[in-house]
Parts: structure tokens; sequence; C-alpha cells
């Protein structure tokens, strides 16, 4: 059993995960403070100063925060936001580097496809020669 879960840590998928979760942990850090202390203030200014989380109603002895659910779901719409155009503009550059590997390939193919075809024409041209063998067949 402790093999197998030395075997399961070892594994490259494990570590990747691990990696993932710990950069998104980070990263959510950044877009929460880029929701709550850049966006959402310039926001309160267009809507005139309307803070949503302060936002509740009292229901008997119950107090309904429902301008939280509305903060929580602007915040959550920023952030898919900004997410998308994060995944978006790095598959675009992953893209570019695909494209530019792509020509270099294609380059090199046709290099040396040209170096073929250059040796194929000077063959052609080049007499053919008999082998002796050949040549012995005939004198006799």
């Amino acid at each position: 059993m402790l093999k197998e879960f030395k075997e399961f840590i070892s594994k490259g998928n494990v570590v990747d995960l691990a990696v993932g979760v710990i950069i998104g942990g980070a990263f959510g850090k950044i877009v929460s403070s880029l929701v709550n202390d850049i966006l959402m203030p310039i926001i309160g200014v267009i809507i005139g100063g309307v803070d949503f989380s302060n936002l509740s109603i009292k229901v008997g002895g119950a107090k309904i925060a429902y301008g939280m659910f509305i903060q929580n779901i602007i915040d959550f719409l920023i952030i898919a936001f900004c997410v998308f155009i994060f995944v978006k503009i790095v598959n675009k550059l992953s893209n570019l580097a695909k494209k530019e590997e792509h020509e270099k390939e294609e380059k090199i193919t046709e290099t040396e496809l040209s170096v073929l075809k250059e040796i194929r024409e000077e063959l052609r041209k080049s007499p053919k020669k008999t082998s002796s063998k050949s040549k012995n067949k005939k004198d006799k």
C-alpha cells in the first residue's frame, strides 16, 4: 500500500495538479484584489455610490443580506471575465509560438526537399556508367 502511494504521489499529474492549485490560489488573490480594490470602487462611482454589501432585509428575527449576494454575483462575473481574458491571451501567445515552430519546420522541409531535387537533377545529368560485370557479359 505504501508502494502504491509512492507511485501515485510521484506521478506527474499529481505534482502538476498541486502546482496548479497553489498558483490558482495566488492568482485568485490577485483577481480578488483587482475586483475589490480597483474595479468595484469605479463601478460604485458609476452607479452613484451604491454599496450592495450593506443591503439587507429583516424578516422576523432573521437578517437576509441580499446585498452581499448581489455583490458576490458581481464579483463572480468580474472574476470570470478577468480569467476569460487571461486564458484568451495565453492561448493567443501559445498559438503564435506553435505557428512559428511550424513555419521553421516547413522551412527545414523545403530546404531538404530542394537539396534532394538538386541531387536528383545532377544524377540525371551525369552519364550512366555500366558496371564491370555487364561489360564482361557483353564482351563474351
